[in-house]
């Protein structure tokens, strides 16, 4: 049987049996009670996987690899920031966790209650994490050096007890001090102030106070507790993840724990191929959806140990993450295409340099990746590339290729096919009809979603149907984007739905252009916008980084490229070069930020943005024509 016929097979039951299929999984995880049902589902779009069943998130990551596993890495923290490498072995992560329950419960902390974790990468957030769910408590980690006004929002909103935090995050050999920022964000919320607990890294000056607790003094006064893992029903909320560029009240997904822990130990199986024992390297933040998944749960559930990465892929040179892999004898590794993009300006004799033979697959998420980029990854690595396609909100990959199931065919810049258990549908935007092979539609998802993808908005039940269940009906969710699948079923994401560009009556995808555009030797990275046209409606505009390795394309080249490419109609009004995007932590390009500054407007506050000098240099090029 080839390996799109055992695709074909697995998804099929996943569909027809779902029941089954699901139950299979759920043997995966150690359960306190057995589930009455797979699922309950009268109430859509609301879902409860395994219903009635209990379990403890944290003694499945933890507790039961003691036996045989306790002394086997569980966590691995480098930080090129510090010139530092901490190695915890699961019976080291278990103490330390019980350890940090205990703390949490002397400062009153009980099942149900919010801590929110505001942390650099360093492994105490890990322990935090692990520590809030053994009890009960659900985390919601803002992403270290956020900005006040936004750190502010979040602690309104999720009524904490705890905020943990730390005196300082690294970041390209800069300290971004949080406590200032804390402080700033407490002068800010309306609720009663959560207490805090610091971790003192010795980089900037915090002062305890009044309801400030030092980390280190009360783990010493907790030494060698034991906490007692509280056993939860499954729809339990396990986090609460605030979803990047939100604007006005936080949109907080919330994850459940056992379909979540489902979810995150089948994906291991079945689409990363990660065996107990192996070591997964993710480069992303816990502060992200991808670092909750698959730095945090997915490889601690499934006895593996996982690298904690405290650095830039280009410091102290642009080797250093290939370098890992070969000390580490990486398995699998995930990451964002923004990150091999900057690495792939650099050529690749740093990744010849070192021996990546342990490395089976590369996968990649976060946001569109285009084909280029995709072929020289693959081409300069000795395992397999994998684009997958997921959301804040899934948890895991929508679309994606299976390495643990047999991978098909790679077809470059194709996310591959549906994961089991997402009912995918491609619709006409008006008629929520099915489109046919290679006409574009929108991304829709069959309800109801399956474990371990947001099961509502955190307080806000009618805000989740209104924002993703209103546009079919409750029986589709909407992910906002629009894509094509071919007459193989090999799915293209073609851009968001506020993406598409209008030019005179022709709608025209900003990931279309940007893969043309891609195809030019020197070109990197590209982000098109549309911009405003009295006469058109709108215009792209094209902002281009250009590789260090070849001589840069002529505007004109490029312009001519698009028009031979697509057609006259979607040739860019304007190309910029421009020495970088401006992007969130996470990767993903600040579109709508890109689009104002086009337009001469002011890309406003951008709490999420990775490097705020990016902005100065894109507005003095556009000034300069």
């Amino acid at each position: 049987m080839s390996n799109i016929q055992k695709y074909k097979e697995f998804y099929k039951q996943s569909m027809e049996n779902r029941d089954d299929f699901w139950q299979e999984q759920a043997k995966m995880i150690d359960w306190d009670t057995p589930f009455d049902s797979v699922l309950e589902y009268n109430n859509p779009p609301f879902a409860k996987w395994f219903h009635g069943g209990t379990l403890n998130l944290c003694q499945n990551a933890v507790d039961r690899h003691l036996a045989d596993r306790g002394d086997q890495n569980a966590i691995v923290w480098v930080s090129t920031e510090e010139d530092k490498e901490v190695n915890i072995t699961f019976a080291q992560l278990h103490k330390q966790v019980n350890e940090a329950a205990a703390v949490y419960k002397s400062l009153g902390v009980e099942k149900g209650d919010r801590i929110l974790i505001y942390m650099p990468m360093i492994p105490q957030a890990v322990v935090a994490m692990l520590a809030c769910v053994r009890i009960g408590a659900i985390h919601s980690v803002v992403f270290g050096g956020f900005a006040a006004h936004a750190l502010a929002s979040r602690i309104d909103d999720a009524t904490p007890k705890v905020v943990v935090t730390a005196d300082a995050g690294l970041r390209g050999g800069k300290t971004i001090a949080y406590q200032p920022l804390l402080d700033a964000s407490y002068q800010q919320i309306t609720i009663t102030p959560p207490k805090v607990l610091l971790v003192n890294r010795g980089l900037a000056e915090g002062a305890l106070g009044e309801g400030k607790y030092d980390w280190d003094e009360q783990m010493a006064k907790c030494a060698g507790q034991i906490v007692d893992p509280v056993m939860v029903e499954s729809s339990h909320p396990s986090y609460i993840l605030y979803t990047s560029g939100t604007t006005g009240t936080p949109k907080g997904v919330q994850r459940d724990t056992g379909g979540h822990a489902v979810a995150m130990r089948a994906s291991m199986k079945h689409i990363y191929d990660l065996q107990p024992g192996e070591t997964m390297f993710t480069g992303s933040d816990i502060g992200w959806v991808v670092g909750h998944s698959y730095i945090v749960y997915a490889p601690l559930l499934t006895g593996a140990t996982t690298i904690l990465y405290e650095g830039l892929p280009i410091r102290p040179d642009p080797g250093i993450w290939w370098s890992l892999i070969e000390k580490f004898k990486v398995s699998v590794m995930f990451t964002a295409p923004t990150a091999i993009r900057v690495l792939k300006k650099t050529g690749t004799d740093l990744i010849n340099k070192y021996d990546l033979t342990s490395l089976r697959t590369l996968f990649l998420a976060g946001e569109p990746l285009d084909s280029e980029t995709h072929r020289w990854i693959s081409d300069a690595l000795p395992g397999n590339v994998v684009d997958n396609y997921w959301q804040t909100e899934t948890g895991w990959p929508i679309l994606t290729n299976f390495a643990g199931i047999g991978l098909m065919e790679n077809k470059f810049g194709s996310p591959t096919m549906p994961a089991y258990g997402f009912d995918v549908m491609l619709v006409d935007e008006s008629t929520a009809e099915p489109v046919a092979a290679n006409e574009k539609g929108s991304l829709m998802i069959k309800a109801p979603l399956p474990p371990g993808c947001m099961t509502t908005i955190w307080g806000d039940d009618k805000r989740f149907v209104e924002t993703y269940f209103s546009r079919f009906g409750k029986e589709m969710y909407a992910t906002f984007d629009y894509a094509l699948r071919d007459e193989d079923g090999y799915y293209f994401i073609m851009g968001r739905d506020d993406d598409v560009i209008n030019v005179a009556g022709h709608r025209l995808g900003t990931r279309e252009i940007e893969e043309v555009l891609c195809k030019h030797s020197s070109v990197v990275e590209v982000a098109a916008v549309g911009v405003k046209d009295e006469l058109k409606g709108q215009e792209v505009v094209a902002f281009v980084v250009s590789s260090d390795q070849t001589e840069a394309a002529s505007e004109s080249d490029l312009k001519a490229l698009v028009s031979r490419e697509i057609g006259a109609i979607a040739r860019p009004k304007n190309i910029y070069m421009v020495s970088g995007l401006p992007k969130t932590r996470s990767g993903k390009v600040l579109r709508r930020a890109i689009r104002s500054m086009a337009e001469g407007e002011d890309p406003g506050d951008l709490p999420t943005i990775d490097d705020a000098s990016v902005l100065e240099s894109i507005i003095a090029t556009i000034k300069k024509g």
